[in-house]
């Protein structure tokens, strides 16, 4: 069988949800039926200029099955309509902060805070509810303290990747935090400029520790 020719199309023209060409012209399908594979083929190009587009080409090339997780609230009958693909949980007590981190994520396209929360316990009913692909949590929290609210997270929804955003940055904590299945600790004072690498690093199924 002849293999078939892949129309380049953009992964920006994907995230913006207009028309997502293969080599039969416009589809009518929903972007999940693409993303997924079944019939329809494409490739994306280069765009260097878009940081986000080659975190997401390299996301669908190394994890697909994560990939297609994140892709699952697509529907191309919104056209226009930006749907980020990773659905992220914020768990910060200190409100400025909290903010901080959501603000942060929110400059990539591809993440979408689906709730930010203050408290440990919340944290866990929250996870339990919504399911989110990603956690950024907090150690140092009321109610119930983030390694505890880790741990349970982890029984209710062991396919959430947690990232722990702390100020505690002792050798103990760190290795404690990671010991529980966390991919991933940011240390307050440096997440400036460690957030995001942090979240491209676990995303890619690599653990990321604060240097």
């Amino acid at each position: 069988m002849a293999s078939k020719s892949l129309q380049p199309v953009s992964v920006d023209t994907l995230l913006d949800k207009r028309s997502l060409s293969n080599e039969n012209g416009p589809s009518s399908h929903n972007e999940t039926e693409y993303l997924s594979g079944g019939e329809q083929h494409f490739r994306v190009i280069d765009n260097p200029p878009l940081h986000a587009d080659h975190l997401i080409k390299i996301i669908k090339e190394k994890n697909p099955q994560f990939f297609m997780t994140a892709t699952r609230q697509f529907d191309l009958g919104k056209v226009g309509t930006r749907v980020p693909l990773i659905r992220v949980l914020v768990v910060e007590d200190f409100a400025p902060f909290r903010q901080f981190i959501s603000s942060t994520l929110e400059k990539r396209r591809e993440l979408q805070v689906i709730c930010a929360v203050s408290d440990g316990l919340e944290a866990v009913q929250k996870a339990e509810e919504l399911k989110p692909d990603l956690i950024l949590l907090d150690i140092g929290l009321p109610t119930l303290n983030g390694i505890e609210a880790a741990r349970r997270i982890r029984k209710l929804v062991p396919e959430a990747k947690i990232i722990f955003v702390s100020q505690e940055s002792s050798a103990d904590v760190v290795q404690e935090a990671l010991s529980l299945g966390a991919w991933g600790y940011v240390v307050k004072t440096r997440a400036g400029s460690e957030l995001l690498p942090a979240v491209e690093a676990v995303l890619l199924e690599k653990q990321f520790g604060s240097t």
